[in-house]
């Protein structure tokens, strides 16, 4: 894989960690959602859609569907498809700061085998 097709697949990759924290800051925001009735259903996705950070969220999510596209023109999608993993750990640094969820040193060796084979994929 050349450094170009290593690019594309890192931004989108990076665009789909954005989306994961901005869908998470909207779900904040929207708080807990009861699993009621119809209508309060209706409400809350009402509530989903017009809030800005789950909006913002979805559009990372198409441009990151757009570069993944262009990325499977590029190299197999066995060797794509694993490299989303890099996503991962993105999202659980970035969640840990932002949010502060924790960072257990379970989920340290995991992010760390997680990178282990992004690189073993990377040069294969």
């Amino acid at each position: 894989m050349n450094l170009q097709t290593f690019s594309i697949i890192f931004a989108g990759v990076l665009l789909n960690s954005a989306a994961q924290l901005m869908l998470k800051a909207g779900a904040k925001t929207l708080g807990t959602v009861a699993m009621g009735s119809g209508a309060s259903l209706m409400a809350a996705a009402w509530n989903a859609a017009t809030q800005p950070w789950i909006l913002l969220g979805l559009v990372c999510y198409f441009l990151s569907a757009g570069l993944w596209i262009l990325a499977l023109t590029r190299v197999d999608v066995t060797v794509a498809y694993p490299m989303l993993s890099m996503g991962y750990v993105i999202a659980a640094l970035l969640a840990w700061q932002l949010f502060g969820e924790p960072l257990t040193a379970g989920r340290v060796l995991g992010i760390a085998i997680i990178m282990a084979g992004v690189v073993v994929l990377g040069r294969s």
